[in-house]
């Protein structure tokens, strides 16, 4: 069997933790935990050509994730943010500005790898500067678009949003992200159910999932629902955590597992990454199965 070819576009970036610096930018942590997954995946950015930008090429190298379509920006810097933890580990960011990744150019060969790709993954942030307009050239070529929405405000405005919304197959949402998608656009319910199949209708989405942190998962596909209450964890803190539940359930539907299992899986990484410091723990498969109860 061939492998699925999974394409990811955005940010990657060093997260400045009190204690030190940890590689991160969401696209870049779905990359790297559908690489731990066993996936074929390729990783569109730009780093500056400085220290912190060589220090990303390294650990490319070392996690075999091909630098091919990772541009080196000689005017802008390698993009940092500043992470704060309060008492329960929820992260706090404070991005900077201008970073390499928000100048990313369109290339032949990248659209070339996108529309030979089995899924497309991008979120909301990388919008904020000119690399939204490589992302609506990416989005004429893709096939199968994955939006996660990973709100940061001020960093989007709701007619881009309902937009890029429309132009995907799969949307995933936190809870708190759901509401405010549902208000942007006049949903006239009350309920995460009834908000849900509001905005698959309105959108077109034929996948739709929503995070709700401790409390697990919904996700509705082509008018069928599954559900996961969540996992119980001691939480480090929960930098990537999204990221990897939204890796795990991209393998899953680009492989045709069963959406229930998958949902399960996708919940316990996401789980067994807050219980871990940072953004990109390895967790095996092994790890997975014994945390779910599988072995």
């Amino acid at each position: 069997m061939n492998s699925k070819v999974i394409c990811c576009f955005g940010e990657i970036l060093w997260d400045l933790f009190p204690e030190g610096k940890k590689l991160g930018g969401a696209p870049f942590n779905v990359a790297s935990s559908l690489k731990d997954l066993g996936a074929k995946v390729y990783f569109i950015s730009s780093v500056g050509k400085d220290s912190l930008g060589d220090e990303i090429l390294s650990h490319l190298q070392l996690r075999k994730i091909p630098d091919d379509y990772i541009q080196v920006d000689s005017v802008h810097p390698t993009g940092k943010v500043m992470v704060s933890l309060d008492e329960n580990g929820s992260a706090q960011y404070k991005i900077e500005n201008d970073a390499a990744w928000d100048f990313i150019k369109t290339t032949t060969s990248a659209l070339e790898l996108i529309g030979k790709s089995d899924a497309f993954v991008f979120g909301s942030l990388i919008t904020r500067g000119f690399s939204s307009q490589t992302l609506s050239e990416f989005l004429k070529v893709s096939k199968y678009n994955v939006f996660d929405l990973n709100l940061r405000p001020p960093f989007y405005d709701d007619k881009l949003l309902i937009d890029l919304m429309s132009k995907a197959q799969l949307l995933k949402f936190n809870d708190e992200e759901l509401y405010l998608v549902a208000k942007i656009l006049n949903s006239p319910f009350h309920s995460m159910d009834q908000h849900v199949e509001f905005i698959a209708d309105a959108t077109g989405a034929s996948c739709i999932c929503v995070t709700k942190g401790m409390f697990g998962a919904v996700l509705y596909q082509n008018g069928e629902w599954f559900y996961n209450s969540g996992y119980k964890i001691k939480v480090k803190d929960t930098v990537g955590a999204g990221d990897s539940f939204l890796a795990t359930l991209i393998y899953g539907i680009v492989n045709n597992n069963e959406l229930q299992t998958t949902l399960n899986r996708a919940c316990a990484m996401g789980a067994l990454v807050a219980a871990s410091p940072g953004a990109n723990p390895n967790i095996s498969e092994s790890e997975l199965n014994r945390f779910m109860g599988l072995i």
